[in-house]
Parts: structure tokens; sequence; C-alpha cells
């Protein structure tokens, strides 16, 4: 049952949509629809005649940080969006209105227990940017540091606690009434969606980010990450090294500086696929607002990327399948595609492969090979979108941040060199990460991590093999030799003298080789050995 703050927020929101005379979209919105005639009536209903654009984004502003990031989200898809509205939604990036300096002193002052300008050498009022959740102020440390500082919202807790009470109730809703929303999910996307925005709100936890990303980027010549000043860091204050550089949303800037456009594609793809496969830690809020170029070397421009507030990960299984799900996309091996989405089990056991594979190809092949302006992945999901509802496909939850990812990438993508080869620029990327899943190295691993194991197994095995004994003389285990529990007992028995003999026979072999290649005595013979080892390691696996 949805407390009456639940529904007054419900309401609260058709009546902003009806102030800012958006009147098609209370007139499409099924819930509360027999009240929308009361919205109607509502007190200072903005003039219609004012730009569609400029409707939505004033609407948006409005509502709160939640909608906002919702503008954010989908103001790089110009291929989505008309122009009027796209440029309108993209001022949400980096102009959203600032709150009073005077409150962000009163948070830093409380945050430090002493004034501002007794912790900083300058604190600068008028903030450099506002966003939805925090706004950011400059400053300069008492060593001489350029900084900025990122200060929460006042009250932004209390409003999204408020608006996540919406959404919960929404998705309950559609979870029960809505055709689709069983297959949807739309409670867990909901509750993933609340992880990732609740872990936004503190700022130690951006700060942490900030510094893993930095670490996994270190010496890179694609991206840079700002540091990190401690001592300085507060959940609700976030203190960084201050970045200059070009918006990459300032492309006469960026042509002006003879910036290399097409090497600046193709490393965002490349840094995109890096973070998701190597990493597994990957920046999940990649608009406009938040990406800057440095071109002091025009033919090799340099990212620079701020707030980290939002960062996704994924599990082992989810990373090998997406790796697997783009190289058979790549390779055009539609059959493939169709018998990962069986194994994991997103489509129902009694699936038919070659249906689900005739169908992925239809959608897939006609763009293929084709560069980022003829593509129109709006069209292709959409297509997918009806092959998932034919086929029964889950979505999958902890994908959205990934998609959503995805969407900005291809939206920044557009922006920047529309004749960007999607394809050829990530191919390699993973092919590399996949070689060192399943490659003589990630063997090697596998039989340098399961010696540990291998070892506590074999110290234990005499005292219960003992134990055991001990209870069947007493009369305690009555043995029934069909038992399921004793075949069981016997595979795994059997199961583990099968690895330890291919765990022996690995590191035997690997051993030897490396031996032998130290001593210099005939190579060849070393590599060999150390071949027989990654193939005995091949057939230790569980």
């Amino acid at each position: 049952m949805a407390s009456y703050r639940t529904i007054f927020r419900m309401l609260a929101i058709q009546r902003v949509l009806v102030k800012y005379g958006l009147d098609e979209i209370i007139k499409e919105t099924h819930l509360l629809r027999p009240m929308r005639f009361l919205f109607y009536l509502a007190p200072r209903r903005r003039d219609s005649s004012a730009p569609l654009g400029e409707r939505i984004r004033l609407a948006l502003e409005e509502l709160g940080p939640i909608f906002v990031k919702f503008g954010q989200a989908i103001s790089t898809r110009r291929d989505l969006l008309p122009p009027d509205i796209a440029d309108e939604l993209a001022k949400l990036q980096d102009a959203v209105p600032p709150f009073p300096a005077n409150e962000a002193i009163d948070i830093l002052n409380d945050a430090y227990g002493e004034p501002v300008e007794a912790v900083f050498k300058r604190f600068d009022v008028e903030p450099l940017a506002a966003a939805s959740i925090a706004q950011v102020h400059t400053a300069q440390l008492p060593d001489g540091n350029e900084v900025i500082i990122k200060v929460l919202r006042p009250g932004v807790h209390e409003q999204i606690d408020r608006d996540l009470r919406v959404l919960r109730m929404v998705a309950s809703l559609a979870d029960r009434y809505w055709v689709h929303g069983k297959r949807l999910k739309p409670i867990e996307v909901v509750n993933e969606y609340e992880h990732t925005i609740l872990d936004e709100l503190d700022l130690m936890r951006e700060a942490a980010n900030t510094a893993q990303l930095k670490r996994n980027f270190q010496g890179s010549d694609m991206l840079y990450v700002p540091d990190i000043y401690w001592d300085y860091c507060r959940p609700e204050v976030l203190v960084q090294e201050r970045i200059y550089g070009t918006p990459i949303s300032d492309m006469d800037a960026l042509r002006a500086a003879g910036t290399n456009i097409q090497v600046l594609a193709e490393n965002g793809v490349e840094i995109f696929f890096t973070q998701v496969f190597r990493h597994n830690f990957f920046h999940a809020d990649m608009h406009p607002g938040n990406i800057f170029v440095i071109h002091t070397d025009p033919e090799m421009p340099k990212y620079a990327a701020v707030d980290f507030g939002i960062v996704g990960t994924l599990s082992p299984d989810d990373q090998r399948y997406l790796a697997e799900n783009f190289l058979a996309f790549f390779d055009r091996n539609y059959y493939r595609i169709a018998k990962l989405h069986l194994d994991s089990g997103w489509v129902p056991p009694g699936t038919r492969v070659d249906q689900l594979e005739t169908a992925v190809r239809t959608v897939c092949e006609p763009i293929f090979n084709k560069p980022l302006a003829e593509i129109s992945f709006a069209q292709v999901l959409m297509r997918l979108f009806r092959v998932a509802q034919r086929f029964n496909v889950e979505i999958q939850p902890q994908m959205i941040l990934l998609h959503k990812t995805l969407f900005n990438i291809e939206g920044l993508g557009r922006q920047l060199y529309p004749q960007l080869d999607l394809w050829k620029t990530a191919h390699p990327v993973l092919k590399q990460w996949m070689d060192e899943q399943v490659g003589g190295r990630a063997m090697l691993r596998d039989v340098r991590d399961n010696l540990p194991q291998l070892r506590d197994a074999l110290r234990e095995l005499p005292a219960i093999l003992q134990h055991l004994g001990e209870q069947a003389a007493n009369g305690r285990i009555q043995f029934n030799l069909n038992s399921p529990e004793l075949r069981e007992m016997r595979r795994q028995l059997e199961e583990q003298r099968r690895q330890r003999y291919w765990l022996a026979a690995a590191a035997t072999s690997t051993i030897s080789g490396a031996l032998v290649i130290t001593l210099g005595a005939t190579p060849w013979v070393g590599l060999v050995l150390l071949g027989a080892g990654a193939i005995a390691a091949w057939f230790a696996r569980p």
C-alpha cells in the first residue's frame, strides 16, 4: 500500500507536467488517469508558447535529481531526439541552477569544524558548475594546488528518498499488472538504480572510485584521472585536482585547435572496452559534461574524466558472456549468440536455437561493417526488443548501467566522428582479453591458484576418512551402496582423483619446462614441456 506522501508526489509530478504545458504526456499517463482533469485546474500554468525543449528541461529541473539524470542520459542521443530538444536537454549536463553559495559555505564549515577560509587559501564563492546532485566551487589549497570542491545539494537525500518511493510503487504496479512486467523485472531494475543513486550521494565513495580509476590508467596516454586530496574529503565534500581542458561538447574549439578527432573517437571506444573487460570497473556516467579533452598534442589528444559517482562492475560470468557475444557478433556467428543466450539461462530451456539464430541474424546482419553514422541503434534495439518478446528473453538488471554507458558512448561517438568503425576499434581489445582468459597464461594461472586448495584438501583427507571409518565401525553410518549420497561421494572422489593427477602432471611439466629454459639447454624442449603443462592444467579444470 502506497503511503500518502508517495501518492502526493505522483500527483505533484503530473502537476509539474501540466504547469509546463506538457499535456500530451499527461494524456499518455495511465496511472491516475481518471483524475487527470484535476491538474488542469492547477494554478500558475505556464504559457505553452515557450519552445517544447525548454519546457521539458524546466520540468525535469523542477522535478529533481532523478529526473535531471534521466534528461542527461537521453541528451546525448541526437539520433533519437529533435535537435531543439537535444540542445535544451544538453544544458542539464552543466547548467542546472546552483544553490546559494552561503549554503555551500555552511556545509563546508560544518564538515571541517572550522571556517572555510581557515581550511583553504582561496575559496571562490561563484560556483564553477552545478549538477543535479551537487555543485562545484574552485579553490586553492594552502600549498598552492588548484582544486575543485564538490558539495552535495542541501536536502538531496530526502528528495531522492521520496522519488525512490515513487519509483518503487510504479515498479510494483508494473510488475503486477503490466503484460511485460515479469520479463523486464521492474522491481529489480529499480533496486539496482536505487543502489547506484545512493552510492552517488556518498562523496567518499566517489573519491575512492576516482582513485581506483586513476590506478587503472596510471601512465596511460589516452585517459587522465585527477588526483584526490583525501585529507579534505568528507561524505558530503569531495576535493580533487582541478582539470584544465576543453569540454568534449565544444567541437568548434576542438577543431580550431587541430585536434585529431578520429584518434579521439577511437580512443574513447578502446577506453570503454578496456574498463569493462580488462579492469571490470567502468565510468557509468559518461555524459559530455563529465568529459574533457587535453590537446596540448593535437595529434594525440587525451581524455580527462571527472565525476565518478556512478561506476559499474560485472561478475566474471557476465563479463565472459558479453565478450563472447561481442566476438560472435564481430564474426557473424549468430548461432553462437543464440547458444550463449540459451546456455546462460536468459531464454527458456525449450527454445529452438535455430529459430533464435535466424531472428538475431535478421536484426544484426544489415548493420554489419557500417560506420556509426549509418547505424540507427534505436531501430536495432527496437527490433531486438521484439525478438526478446517473442523468445521470452529475461532482461538482466545488472546490465542496466552497461546499457546506459553504451548509449552515452554511442552518443559521444556520433558527435565526435560519425565515420567511426565501432567494430574494428573494439575487436582487438576483446580478442586480447579473451586470449588472456582462455589461453596458456590463463591455464598456468589456474594451476597456481588451485595448488593451495589441493594442498589443503590433501591434508584434511586422512582425518576425514578416519572419522568416517570410526563412525561406520560404531554403527552410526548405515551404508547403502546404491544411495544417491554414496554415488555423489564416489563421483566427487573420482573427480578429485582426476584433478590431482592432472594438477600434478601440470605442475611437473611447468616446473621442468621453466628449469630447462632457465638453464639454457635445448629451449624447444622447455617450450614443449610448458605446453604440456598448459594442456594438463586445462584437463584439471573442474
